[in-house]
């Protein structure tokens, strides 16, 4: 298997405009996500940015963007085109989609989504998830839970389904880690079908997937990683950055 690393970006975020460049500990956020990717070693690396500030940033910073139109409605979409402009030629197979609101995603949360393509031949989709962190994730509709088909004691299975709704029961439930690895045909798939009755009523793309078919694994990662969505988010990343920066 041969993978590429893309992570989508754009400047215009709702609730945190400009994020992308926000400064963490002395370094552009999307910075921070491009070394963590790098640091995973499992190929290539490379911003699909949907704004030139985007990529001046990142070619400051030694790494290699790619300018994407501004008004492609989704990261999967964008990160599609990345790839059709960086590896017209098909060489790479697969496809880690790495969020770029991340600065502090472990290494090896990466290499799980290769590892999880490459050892599961029915897997189209990897992704991640880990253990609430509360009770109270069970009913936070801002938390994304999966449904696993998941053995005791293993570190991955069959993701099920995903839903933003209250699950159930004395199990614990298991946050969805929003990155994916793609198998490269199954990326093809995804972006050319239209949205889904179940992505629209629950706005989770990979619902969509799922509809068509597509089979997703999920590995079990120690802890989430820290997600930068509003100012408060920013705040504790810029926290973390000065306790944790050497």
């Amino acid at each position: 298997m041969n993978p590429i690393v893309l992570i989508p970006a754009r400047m215009a975020a709702t609730r945190l405009p400009d994020k992308p460049l926000a400064d963490i500990g002395g370094l552009p956020m999307i910075v921070r996500v491009l070394r963590q990717a790098e640091a995973a070693g499992v190929g290539p690396v490379a911003v699909a940015a949907g704004d030139p500030e985007i990529v001046a940033a990142v070619k400051a910073a030694g790494g290699l963007a790619v300018l994407t139109d501004p008004l492609l409605p989704s990261g999967s979409d964008r990160i599609q085109a990345a790839l059709e402009a960086l590896d017209p030629d098909g060489r790479h197979d697969a496809v880690i989609n790495l969020q770029g609101d991340m600065p502090f995603v472990p290494a090896a949360i990466v290499a799980a989504c290769a590892r999880l393509l490459e050892q599961q031949p029915s897997c189209d989709v990897a992704t991640v998830v880990s253990a609430e962190a509360s009770p109270a994730d069970r009913s936070n509709p801002d938390v994304v839970k999966a449904v696993l088909a998941l053995d005791p004691g293993a570190t991955s299975g069959r993701a099920l389904y995903f839903t933003r709704s209250t699950l159930y029961g004395d199990a614990a439930i298991w946050r969805h880690v929003g990155i994916y690895g793609y198998r490269r045909e199954a990326l093809a798939r995804f972006i050319a079908a239209p949205p889904s009755p179940l992505e629209r009523r629950e706005k989770l793309e990979q619902l969509r997937g799922l509809e068509m078919g597509l089979s997703y694994w999920a590995a079990v990662a120690d802890d989430a990683p820290i997600s930068v969505d509003n100012p408060a988010d920013l705040e504790a990343a810029r926290i973390h950055a000065k306790d944790h920066d050497a």
